[in-house]
């Protein structure tokens, strides 16, 4: 069996996501499960979240957000980075993706949890391309003045759920691997707690009253899929150069894959 298709000897995990706080919504159960298999945990945002706020100047609000990123990250012995382009604006570019590239390869990271390809923000789908242009990529000698480190390679990727489960259309999403995040569920919502700052703005700009609420309740929705208590949803990037098999499922292995009925639909067949 090749290094690609088991399970790799750096357990050094990277959620590389759009914004302060997208990593507590979308991932952080599964980060805090690999935190407790040993795993080195990386949060990094491609914004610094600077348009976050209803009231404050970008500075100071990307001051706030920076440092609610870093507080969540601590709470799980996690290290949080921000490239600090500018929220609302990610553009997909030569300076954003050497950036990125730059970044990933001071992390060396074997496993990547990315955003969505398709969702209803901008940012949140370009951050999902740098990211996955980073992965491919970091590894090769001549993609970074940054040192290469050893077990550098191309690592296991996957994209995060799109918020409510829905693409940038508004049509349900496909998982393809879940993670039973039950016991994790709390410890969750203390991380995205910590951004304190965004309780306004998602209120007046997003229109959700309750943050909180709302990701615990898509995590319970996901559950439901899989008749489990609370789930978090991925599609792993399965492209060729990238391993295949399903590294989350194998370190989880109570989880079930997608590509089999729910445990209902199945009684029903």
């Amino acid at each position: 069996m090749s290094n690609h298709e088991s399970i790799p000897s750096r357990k050094v995990a990277l959620a590389f996501m759009a914004h302060p706080d997208d990593a507590e919504i979308t991932c952080a159960g599964t980060l805090i499960r690999l935190q407790e298999f040993g795993w080195e945990i990386h949060i990094a945002t491609v914004t610094a979240g600077d348009c976050g706020s209803m009231d404050a100047g970008p500075e100071e609000t990307a001051r706030t957000r920076t440092a609610e990123g870093t507080h969540a990250a601590e709470l799980i012995g996690a290290t949080y980075h921000t490239l600090n382009e500018p929220d609302g604006r990610v553009v997909y570019d030569l300076q954003s993706l050497q950036k990125s590239i730059d970044l990933f390869r001071e992390i060396a990271p074997s496993l990547v949890i990315t955003m969505p390809l398709s969702d209803y923000h901008a940012d949140h789908e370009i951050s999902g391309q740098l990211g996955r242009a980073s992965s491919f990529v970091y590894a090769a000698p001549n993609a970074s003045k940054k040192q290469l480190l050893a077990g550098s390679q191309v690592p296991y990727l996957y994209y995060c759920d799109a918020i409510n489960g829905h693409d940038r259309m508004g049509h349900p999403t496909s998982p393809s691997t879940y993670v039973d995040i039950t016991d994790q569920l709390d410890l969750k919502t203390e991380m995205l707690a910590c951004h304190a700052s965004q309780l306004e703005w998602l209120r007046s700009h997003n229109g959700i009253d309750e943050y909180l609420t709302a990701m615990r309740e898509h995590n319970y929705c996901r559950g439901g899929d899989i008749g489990v208590h609370a789930e978090e949803a991925f599609v792993q990037h399965r492209g060729h150069g990238h391993p295949t098999n399903d590294l989350l499922s194998e370190l989880f292995s109570a989880n079930r894959q997608a590509n089999s009925p729910p445990p209902s639909l199945q009684a029903i067949h």
